[in-house]
């Protein structure tokens, strides 16, 4: 495993994460997310990311049973908060003061730790004065609860409000948590370059396009069973943007690629997100341990300038680049 700075602060993570999205408490049974865990840290993955309404708070939960009797002072536990949970009372949601506070302390609980290294919010919520959101994280880091904070698809405005905040209050804003793929680019053109200048770095989910860039999905083809997209709890409606016959057929032109960097497609995906320099982490996620040890291959390759060129020979025309595509409430 290879670790990188996240932004410009002290914090080494590894470069590939483990993220528990789709999986803990909802696709996958507790036994088997152990087993994922125990691989992810057999493999030398250090970094953890999870958020509260993740399987409504069932995931936090999972994840603390299985790093419990871990090094905490080894591990770097990532979590998140913005969307509804509980009961859906008017203060269950958003990025107000007391939804975060309160929210933070109930992590705590279900993560089974005293801080946690990274709070992110999890969308911009523009109901609520920025103000009011960040001075909220200040204090969780004052308070010791909170190392590090955070955003997850904020845009580049956004993310230029927020570091501006962060500098009045000494709140140490490192990250920020796109989706990011090699049919995923809307980061490139505006968040990168916002948050190069800032000194923040990017934690990137569904590196692998929800599975969409492992090639299984073929063509013309109907989707193997008990794959994601037919999971209505593992992501279906998320990965059906993916699953029309152009990009599948561009996918398949990456196999000749991979091979060529002796690598499976999953890990080329993996790898191509990870020579953005700006990237820190790419989290995966995985409902099976083999799949861990599969995407950790990933960590410290380097794609040369030629294959990179092919590689967006082969996807032209199916590669979403518009940056007004960021998902923000």
């Amino acid at each position: 495993m290879q670790f990188r700075r996240l932004g410009r602060s002290g914090l080494n993570v590894s470069e590939i994460s483990y993220g528990n999205w789709l999986t803990h408490g909802s696709q996958v049974e507790e036994d088997a997310a152990h087993a994922c865990v125990r691989a992810a840290l057999d493999a030398g993955i250090t970094t953890f990311d999870t958020a509260d309404v993740y399987a409504n708070t069932k995931a936090e939960s999972v994840l603390g049973r299985a790093l419990a009797g871990e090094r905490r002072e080894g591990l770097e536990i990532f979590t998140k908060v913005f969307w509804p949970t509980g009961p859906g009372g008017p203060n269950d949601k958003g990025l107000g003061r007391k939804h975060i506070m309160e929210s933070a302390h109930a992590s705590l609980k279900r993560l089974g730790t005293d801080y946690v290294d990274l709070y992110q919010a999890h969308r911009f919520d523009r109901t609520v004065p920025l103000e009011e959101t960040m001075l909220a994280f200040a204090d969780l880091v004052r308070q010791g609860k909170v190392l590090y904070v955070g955003v997850s698809e904020w845009n580049a405005e956004q993310i230029t409000r927020g570091a501006a905040l962060a500098r009045e209050l000494n709140v140490p804003l490192i990250s920020s948590q796109p989706q990011y793929s090699m049919l995923w680019r809307i980061i490139e053109e505006q968040v990168v370059p916002a948050c190069e200048r800032e000194g923040i770095s990017q934690i990137v989910w569904s590196p692998i396009a929800q599975g969409v860039l492992t090639g299984k999905y073929k063509p013309g083809a109907e989707a193997p069973a008990g794959s994601r997209a037919t999971d209505e709890a593992g992501g279906k409606n998320m990965i059906a943007n993916w699953l029309r016959d152009d990009v599948l057929t561009a996918v398949q032109n990456l196999e000749p690629l991979a091979k060529e960097a002796d690598l499976t497609l999953a890990q080329l995906a993996v790898a191509w997100v990870l020579q953005n320099p700006n990237v820190a982490s790419a989290i995966v996620g995985a409902s099976r341990p083999e799949q861990v040890a599969e995407n950790v291959k990933a960590a410290g390759v380097k794609l040369d300038a030629d294959l990179l060129v092919k590689i967006d020979e082969a996807l032209e025309g199916v590669i979403e680049r518009d940056p007004m595509q960021t998902r923000t409430p």
